[in-house]
């Protein structure tokens, strides 16, 4: 039968994964300046597959508003463009034979407002995920209880452990939306 520390286990599993997939999401976030995490996950159909970017091309950054894509495979480049293109990220690629260049446009005060926006709403979807995780274990400790596999007592202390795990979680989840909005809003 699982213990109540499995279940906290689970749920602070359950935080952890949140708290990455917020991560990943900043960093898709286009913020005026050129990133590989922007493009390095869209697939591109080639030879009869799809496949992430990353998997067929070397991006790199030539300057800060400026992405070059340069795939291992010439035959791939066409491809590759017309992935970038229905990514419908903002930007037109630029082919060049032997690379697509990416170039970012400099952010207008109304783009950095909706970011922001943007920014406010996964990390409220992040912690509402923990919400959710939390529930979760709070209704196993109360079966437990139920069942009178654990008393009152642990119930009640296992709540408090999974809160301290959830408020850390959150506070992580502040910290990195402080820094994303800091870092949209700078010019």
């Amino acid at each position: 039968m699982p213990t109540p520390q499995e279940f906290i286990n689970s749920a602070d599993a359950e935080f952890h994964s949140t708290i990455d997939h917020l991560k990943r999401e900043y960093s898709r976030l286009q913020v005026g300046r050129a990133s590989p995490a922007l493009v390095e996950d869209i697939p591109v159909e080639v030879y009869g597959a799809k496949q992430p970017l990353k998997g067929l091309a070397s991006i790199s950054i030539p300057d800060a508003h400026t992405m070059a894509i340069q795939p291992w495979d010439k035959s791939s480049l066409a491809s590759i463009e017309k992935a970038l293109t229905a990514a419908n990220l903002g930007l037109n690629p630029v082919n060049e034979g032997h690379l697509i260049r990416l170039n970012m446009p400099p952010m207008t005060e109304e783009r950095r407002l909706e970011l922001v926006k943007r920014v406010g709403q996964l990390a409220e979807d992040a912690k509402i995920s923990i919400r959710n995780a939390r529930g979760t274990a709070h209704s196993a400790f109360k079966q437990l209880e139920d069942k009178d596999e654990i008393t009152e007592d642990v119930r009640r202390l296992s709540e408090k452990h999974l809160q301290e795990k959830v408020d850390e979680s959150n506070k992580m989840i502040e910290e990195l939306s402080k820094k994303k909005e800091q870092e949209v809003m700078t010019i």
